[in-house]
């Protein structure tokens, strides 16, 4: 069965999340930082009228945290909330076939293997598949749904 992910660059590797969960992708947008949010929290933003939390998603995943002018912002729906994460540059949409995407090995590019779906091979690139309902907590879950 095909799937389809959004994939985009962090550092030099190939990031990519079910498309099923991605609400759009912005250009970056005014923040509004909020006080006494997690360190990965950047702050919230206004979209379409709806204050939505943004977390820095090298930050999050432990590489190292660096915006340009090309950053972009992905919204993503995370259980029932709605989280806007930075992403280095413009993305693209493949489909990997389920029967390619392999359990994710212990050791990859130094991030935590508890974020990641699996693996699969695109263009000769790995690209690592983020498990999004892993990359937040409940508890950072809640905490972001008490800042709308």
């Amino acid at each position: 069965m095909l799937k389809q992910f959004v994939v985009f660059p962090l550092e030099d590797e190939l990031y990519g999340v079910d498309i099923h969960q991605v609400m759009r992708i912005e250009k970056m947008l005014s923040l509004t930082r909020v006080p006494n949010a997690p360190p990965f929290v950047i702050g919230v933003c206004n979209l379409r009228g709806s204050v939505i939390p943004v977390i820095d998603l090298k930050q999050r995943l432990a590489l190292p945290s660096n915006l340009d002018e090309n950053a972009k912002i992905i919204f993503v729906n995370v259980g029932k909330q709605v989280v806007g994460m930075t992403i280095d540059s413009a993305v693209d949409v493949t489909s990997i076939d389920s029967d390619e995407i392999e359990p994710s090995p212990s050791l990859v590019t130094g991030i935590d293997s508890q974020f990641i779906q699996g693996v699969a091979k695109v263009s000769n690139r790995l690209l690592i598949i983020l498990d999004m309902e892993r990359v937040l907590t409940v508890d950072q879950l809640n905490v972001l749904a008490d800042m709308d």
